[in-house]
């Protein structure tokens, strides 16, 4: 064995210092963390307070849309109801001159289906009239005293040429 010397001891901890000047060091970080816990509590209160405030009047301004929607549909419904009543008595109306210009259109058709017969059978009822009055004025000569018996008439002579 060799008769050197051994190497020294590592190095540990550093030199001795007392226990107090560390806790002044805890002491003053935890006294930091509790100011700075302290304002964020007090920023998270003002905030909190603030959503607070923006929630109740958001609810408010809900609350009165939720109104005036009600009172608009109420409004338009009541509308709608009119609108409907509206079309059902021009519906009606409309069924009601229908049925007015068909009647209308019938009646028109047969005056023209009866002026169409008097202007086809015109000629012969105008023959048949002139024959009436002819035949009145000599059943009066007759009454009269006059006496046609021997008389040959132009009907007569007709047929007995055809």
């Amino acid at each position: 064995r060799s008769a050197a010397a051994p190497p020294p001891p590592p190095e540990t901890f550093g030199a001795y210092t007392k226990a107090s000047q560390e806790n002044n060091g805890v002491t003053a970080m935890i006294n930091m963390l509790i100011q700075e816990l302290d304002k964020e509590m007090t920023v998270a209160e003002a905030e909190e307070k603030d959503a607070q405030e923006d929630y109740e009047t958001m609810m408010q301004d809900s609350a009165e849309k939720r109104a005036a929607d009600s009172k608009s549909i109420t409004e338009k419904e009541a509308a709608k109801a009119d609108t409907e009543a509206a079309l059902q008595q021009h519906q009606d109306d409309k069924a009601a001159t229908a049925k007015e210009l068909s009647a209308t259109l019938e009646f028109i058709a047969s005056l023209h289906a009866e002026c169409d017969w008097i202007l086809k059978y015109h000629e012969v009822r105008k023959e048949a009239r002139a024959s009436e009055i002819d035949a009145l004025g000599k059943a009066k000569a007759v009454l009269s005293g006059a006496d046609y018996s021997l008389l040959q008439t132009s009907g007569s002579v007709r047929r007995a040429v055809a």
